[in-house]
């Protein structure tokens, strides 16, 4: 097992000139430093769970709880829970770069991706605050929420490009029941919602065995963009599900809680590569970044 543990240089200027980096150019110092394999837990098809890359986080960013890559420099954006603050990760920076901009005021801010020059950044009641920076570093925001009048709570939001949609998936909706867990479309063009999919999570919960009363909680997710499958993490369930192209369940995977001590954000590099952000979970440990390389199966 691999740590990164520099201490970042802050800065505010907005995508500042890097020449571009590939992530498996990261290998070189890595070889031979991975951790030992845990065969009570099983890695998904392309990945080993037992060889990450991690990259400890400031005290900043403790209460990480969402990602998404921009390859325009193979950086990381990321949110925190409590603040309206977007930082840029520079992973392929020694020491650990992060720049930051104020995007909005304290909130309950659950999950970040990013869509043709605009953020969405989403809150726990179900809003998605819309914005993108103009001059210097003035933001223009909107907000819009899922049309639900129930008690809802949401931690999930990715960006499908195949459908041009952002996808909002419930954590813990009053009208889901225990069997199925729904969803949301936004359309960025026409910033509207529209029901989605659902997911049915009996074969979740079987595989996990959980017991009849528990949920399935998804707190994120994201599109693979080589195989076109849904990656779904659950920090309540240490669980990671991988869902078909027609979201039917492809595989559950228990997953070790040493290392994801709770994970809140999930994205993906180009060429597969998968990038899981944990929140500090527990006083006296720092949030983290974990990044695992993606060897394409022999069959998909």
């Amino acid at each position: 097992m691999t740590h990164w543990d520099h201490q970042p240089k802050f800065r505010n200027s907005l995508f500042t000139g890097v020449a571009f980096f590939v992530f498996s150019m990261l290998a070189f110092s890595l070889a031979g430093c991975s951790a030992k394999k845990d065969k009570s837990y099983t890695s998904p098809p392309g990945y080993d769970f037992s060889k990450p890359y991690i990259y400890k986080m400031p005290e900043s960013l403790d209460e990480i709880s969402g990602v998404t890559y921009y390859p325009k420099d193979s950086s990381v954006f990321a949110i925190q829970d409590e603040k309206g603050w977007l930082f840029k990760i520079h992973l392929n920076k020694n020491p650990l770069q992060i720049d930051q901009w104020k995007f909005s005021s304290s909130g309950d801010y659950e999950d970040i991706a990013l869509a043709d020059s605009n953020f969405y950044v989403l809150k726990s009641k179900g809003v998605i605050d819309k914005f993108k920076f103009s001059s210097g570093d003035s933001v223009e925001l909107q907000a819009f929420k899922v049309p639900q009048n129930s008690k809802n709570e949401f931690e999930t939001l990715y960006y499908d490009s195949s459908i041009r949609r952002l996808i909002v998936i419930c954590k813990n909706c009053e009208d889901d029941t225990k069997k199925q867990v729904t969803t949301w479309a936004f359309d960025p063009s026409t910033n509207s919602f529209s029901p989605a999919f659902t997911i049915e999570t009996s074969k979740i919960r079987q595989a996990l065995g959980d017991s009849d009363k528990s949920r399935f909680k998804p707190s994120a997710a994201a599109v693979h963009p080589l195989t076109g499958e849904l990656y779904v993490i659950a920090s309540v369930n240490h669980a990671l599900v991988i869902l078909k192209k027609d979201h039917s369940v492809k595989g559950t995977y228990n997953i070790n809680r040493s290392l994801f001590k709770q994970p809140e954000g999930l994205t993906f590099t180009p060429n597969g590569d998968l990038i899981i952000s944990n929140e500090s979970a527990e006083r006296g440990t720092a949030a983290n970044i974990i990044f695992f390389k993606y060897h394409k199966p022999n069959q998909q």
